[in-house]
């Protein structure tokens, strides 16, 4: 809630009733002593950023010793949110996209009591007797207090009209969920915001995102922007940069009164001199107060302007009792950015777990800042204002200076020599302050290149005399390349958002805690703020796995020194239409087989730009499992069958069709998030028979075993839904029917929702409508999965006619530009530029290629074909969908078992077959006919596979390049029976190996290691002597069959009900047959007894 002038009011906030918030006890008359076995309760008062900052590092501190339980009160109805990123959520809307953590991770600390509780406020607190009382009434013990209540966005109470309908501040998401839907209903109107500093440019671009008024304007009282943090050239370049993008900044105006119409509506602003403008919204960024109104009633000191005041331990005056944040009070100042609040967190909670060392001290925080506001680049750093005010420390004279005794610059000449440089034409400015000998960097500010902050801003907190003349800051080498970090200090600090150091980084890279960027993230925090470091995060991670003989590589595998996105120019450029034409071409060998990594990109790449059928017999070896049988394969070798429903739209006889074809074939039958029905269970030998089935009855391929377009999910839009604004079903089934078949570097999925209440999800896929009433808005970008992401605008309002033109260059653009398996999600995070430069290539056309990008998409619609139904009506494949290449017998290897009236697989066991099967020694091996030559392939490509039935064992025979290979049919992971579907690889040294088509364990198939699973040693494979013999068959050296099925017989290790345990065996024990009975009532008693512990 915004803060008023006067005083707070005292409106009681309700708590909300969540599952994962125990109940509080409703008094304490004493409290019991602390002893050595009872750990103490901390109880913070606060659920912000800072707040969650502290719990996240006490807990990690304290994992061992495990010293306290911790109570988190939360004024706000959500968990803790970023809100250094609260203007995103003009975008996306979804207040889970800023969630600091997850829900699930509240209840995750399981080493200790955790309690949270939302929409409560602390209204008093007891210092005398360690209790705080909340507005629901309840009293809360404490041992250790931790005040995070932040501080509130200030209203100018004395203004008349302040009260207004109309008027807002920029702070919470209840501001900007007020905001959005007000801006909603004055569509076209003038909205203004009142305050020209960090907040105040921030509230500017969140209203102008809006897109609903007609014209936003900055009203800012100083002479430029930033006035803080920014010096008079440097503020005005800034103003003249954001006046470019389209925003009215009017300086030097202090509002005198709101002028409002007869029901108290915003009608516009009248100026102190005078002017005035007409407007219908104000929102007011005009400071913030820190939130202290708890400190009176306690006898906790507050300064005087506001704020508990701490020491160097932050603790208040009062004992036991501690500020972090906004709130806190330090040496007469408080923080309004997050960075000092998070090192008031890590000291704070480090002194609290190490009570046997030495304590840290809050000491002078760094101010620095550098931020992307309105696109453009500031950052300000050190001693800033040294030139102006004096420096507040000189090289030997640490630390502040007292401000009664600061340097007045009109007494004498000040000890700071300033270098300036000033770019016009590029729209850059540095002003860099050293000592009077130029032996010291004190600080500066740059706009516009900000490249050089990070290692400016440590050389000015390391206090080193300079090696280079001051000159060489400003004109030395330009490198013009990305940030990197090689020379900076293990102690540089990197992400000014959580304090994380370059050592951080190195170090959890180093000990294998992070070996990605994603897990950077999550356990270093960093990069979670405003991700204006995430450029040197990178650059960091890349140099250290580099130096750990880990380079971070792009090639697609040691055979191809490209990057795919290489790979596809050079393809695309020289007609490459073969694997062997690319690897002649490419290749770092010429002959090579390529290996499970290449092969399937290198086929992506060919169908991407030529649509050939993959099933064609150069390009059918290449292809992973499921795109070489048009299927995707499930846990028991079976198959899934999944026809297309364009948009989710499907007549009653394809229905009847569906139904009767899972019927003959006994199909286990589940609806999809696609909206199309998956049949599961369909055996090899029986698809083409299903297909057929199902292609007579006029459907086709559903591509749900490719990368390339999955679905286009619709909501019913207008054509049936009363609040529907588009007809969402029509341009989903235009869609889908468009983008069909077209492979990509991954799946791709969309959706089109008939209005904003987005039933059909549009805003977590790859692309995505929702209907306004001028179009639709695309969204580009997002997606669920392992690592989920809200999609991001692409162009607003675009009229059905132009979103075909759109959608052609976005995607085409990304197949062309993407790298393997990348999705569109993470290829946007790495794209440069991000979404808005997507948004010049694709809207703007920037790169003139717009047009060359439409007709390459309209080649591969024209060249559309389903290839199930060029697959049945083609007898020459029919060889391929065979459980066994030598007899007709078919063979299960997982039992199955009845649920739910259908039928499924029984579970996986958790180990795997760890039998020697590699050194087995055999009683005795013959020769044996086992299946004729004319089977594999003689011609391009080197390499074709059998999978062969003896007695009741399965054997896997490979053909690579003239020679033959044998080995067991079972992988011993998931003791499934697949290995002859895998892709065959090999390296310069002439070894070959198999990848398995499941989980990619590869075996090696040559060699004095025959057998051995390279990359998990735990496992091994048996491998046999083969040879083609001049009758025509291929001849295997064998044991005696009984012995052959005694080792490696499938009902051996067909995978058994009861082998693994049931998931749901506790849950069923306790809750089963007990709908409509109450739970836990005591016996003989009419009250229910309650449950103390829950047992997981």
């Amino acid at each position: 809630m915004p803060l008023l002038d006067g005083s707070g009011n005292g409106d009681t906030v309700v708590a909300d009733s969540i599952p994962n918030v125990l109940s509080l006890p409703p008094a304490v008359d004493s409290l019991p002593q602390p002893t050595m076995n009872r750990r103490q309760k901390i109880v913070v008062v606060g659920l912000g950023m800072v707040a969650i900052s502290f719990i996240e590092k006490l807990v990690k501190q304290d994992s061992e010793r495990r010293m306290y339980d911790i109570v988190v009160i939360g004024e706000e109805p959500h968990i803790a949110y970023n809100r250094v990123g609260l203007s995103s959520f003009f975008e996306h809307r979804k207040i889970e996209d800023l969630y600091l953590n997850p829900k699930e991770w509240y209840g995750s600390i399981k080493d200790r009591s955790f309690d949270y509780h939302l929409n409560t406020r602390v209204t008093d607190i007891f210092p005398d007797r360690k209790t705080v009382q909340t507005s629901t009434g309840d009293i809360i013990p404490y041992d250790i207090l931790i005040l995070a209540t932040g501080s509130d966005a200030v209203l100018p109470t004395h203004t008349p009209g302040h009260d207004a309908k109309g008027i807002f501040v920029y702070r919470t998401i209840s501001d900007l969920e007020k905001l959005i839907e007000f801006a909603s209903k004055h569509k076209g109107e003038t909205g203004v915001t009142v305050g020209g500093g960090l907040l105040g440019l921030e509230a500017a671009k969140a209203m102008t995102d809006l897109q609903d008024f007609g014209n936003v304007k900055l009203i800012d009282r100083n002479k430029w922007v930033l006035a803080r943090q920014l010096d008079g050239d440097a503020g005005s370049l800034v103003t003249r940069k954001i006046r470019e993008l389209g925003l009215d900044v009017l300086h030097e105006k202090r509002v005198a009164r709101i002028n409002t119409d007869d029901d108290n509506n915003v009608t516009g602003i009248v100026f102190e001199d005078g002017g005035e403008i007409s407007c219908s919204c104000i929102c007011f960024a005009i400071g913030v107060r820190p939130r202290d109104e708890l400190g009176q009633s306690a006898g906790i000191q507050c300064g005087v302007r506001g704020g508990f005041v701490i020491d160097e331990s932050l603790q208040t005056s009062v004992k036991d009792i501690y500020a972090v944040g906004e709130c806190a009070s330090w040496e007469s100042q408080t923080f309004g950015i997050i960075a000092p609040g998070i090192e008031m967190a890590d000291v704070l909670a480090y002194n609290l777990t190490n009570p046997d060392k030495d304590p840290r001290s809050f000491k002078r925080p760094d101010l620095s800042t550098k931020l992307k506001l309105l696109g453009v680049d500031v950052a300000s750093f050190g001693d800033f204002f040294a030139d102006r005010d004096g420096p507040k420390f000189l090289p030997g004279q640490r630390p502040s200076m007292p401000s009664d005794q600061a340097a007045d610059p009109g007494e004498k000449e000040l000890p700071v020599k300033a270098l300036t440089y000033k770019d016009p034409f590029g729209g850059v400015y540095k002003k860099y302050l050293f000592t009077m000998d130029g032996k010291y960097l004190l600080g500066g500010m740059m706009i516009g290149d900000t490249k050089d902050y990070l290692k400016l801003n440590q050389m000015v907190k390391a206090q080193k005399e300079l090696d280079v003349p001051p000159s060489q800051f400003i004109l030395g080498a330009q490198t013009g390349g990305e940030e990197n970090a090689d020379d900076l200090d293990d102690s540089t600090q990197i992400c000014a958002c959580h304090n994380v150091t370059k050592g951080d980084l190195v170090s959890n890279i180093k000990n294998g805690t992070c070996k990605n960027i994603a897990e950077i993230k999550s356990c270093t925090k960093a990069g979670t703020g405003c991700g204006g470091c995430m450029p040197l995060v990178q650059s960091i991670f890349n140099k250290t796995m580099l130096d750990m003989g880990q380079e971070v590589s792009n090639n697609l595998c040691v055979h191809i020194p490209h990057s795919r996105a290489d790979l596809y120019n050079i393809v695309a450029i020289k007609q490459l239409k073969t694997f062997e034409d690319v690897m002649k071409t490419v290749g770092k060998n010429p002959d090579s087989l390529g290996c499970e990594l290449c092969k399937p990109a290198i086929a992506s790449i060919l169908s991407s730009l030529f649509n050939r059928h993959i099933m064609d017999k150069d390009l059918h070896e290449l292809q992973e499992t499921n795109d070489r049988f048009l299927a995707n394969i499930q846990r028991n070798g079976t198959f899934s069958v999944v026809p297309r429903v364009p948009g989710g739209e499907i007549t009653a006889d394809r229905l009847i069709t569906i139904g009767q074809v899972a019927k003959k074939y006994d199909l286990y039958c589940k609806i999809t998030g696609g909206q199309r029905i998956d049949l599961f269970g369909a055996k090899k030998q029986d698809l083409l028979d299903i297909w057929t089935e199902l292609v007579d009855a006029g459907m086709e391929s559903g591509h749900a075993y490719a990368k390339s377009l999955r679905t286009i999910k619709s909501c019913v839009g207008t054509t049936w839904c009363r609040f529907g604004i588009g007809d969402s079903v029509g341009m989903a089934i235009r869609l889908e029917e468009r983008y069909k078949s077209i492979r990509s570097p991954h799946k791709l999925k969309g959706a089109v929702s008939g209005c904003v209440r987005e039933c059909a999800e549009a805003q977590n896929k790859d692309f995505g409508l929702i209907s306004t009433d001028k179009g639709f808005n695309i969204f580009v970008g997002g997606n669920g999965g392992a690592k989920p992401r809200h999609s991001e605008i692409l162009a607003k309002d675009v009229p059905p006619e132009k979103v075909i033109p759109l959608i052609d260059r976005y995607l085409i653009f990304y197949i062309r530009t993407a790298d393997k398996l990348q999705r569109t999600a993470r290829w946007i995070e790495n794209l440069p530029g991000g979404i808005e430069y997507l948004r010049e290539v694709v809207v703007d056309d920037k790169l003139g290629i717009g047009a060359e990008m439409e007709q390459q998409m309209q080649d591969l619609v024209d060249s559309y074909f389903c290839e199930w139904t060029e697959t049945v009506r083609n007898p020459k494949r029919r060889k391929y969908f065979q459980q066994f290449a030598n007899t007709d017998e078919t063979v299960d290897t997982v039992e199955v078992i009845k649920e739910r009236d259908q039928q499924r697989p029984t579970y996986w066991p958790n180990e795997p077959a760890k039998e020697d099967f590699k050194g087995h020694q055999w009683s005795s091996l013959s020769w044996q006919p086992i299946i004729k030559a004319d089977y594999f392939s003689n011609g391009s490509p080197q390499m074709s596979s059998a999978n062969v039935k003896r007695g009741d064992t399965q054997l896997a025979i490979f053909k690579v390049k003239g020679k033959y290979y044998a080995t067991q049919q079972m992988c011993p992971h998931k003791r499934a029976f697949v290995l002859s579907d895998g892709l065959v690889g090999d390296d310069d040294a002439g070894k070959y190996w198999v990848s398995c088509p499941y989980h990619k364990r590869n075996f090696e198939l040559n060699g004095e290691q025959a057998g051995r699973c390279s990359n998990d040693e735990e496992m091994n494979i048996a491998t046999f002597p083969v040879e083609e013999r001049s009758d025509g068959w291929v001849y295997m050296k064998l044991p005696p069959v009984e012995e052959l099925d005694s080792i490696l017989g499938t009902e051996k290790w067909k995978v058994k009900k009861g082998e693994a345990p049931d998931p749901f065996a506790k849950h069923d024990k306790k809750y089963r047959g007990m709908r409509g009975k109450k739970v836990g009532k005591a016996p003989g008693s009419g009250t229910a007894a309650p449950s103390k512990v829950i047992d997981w």
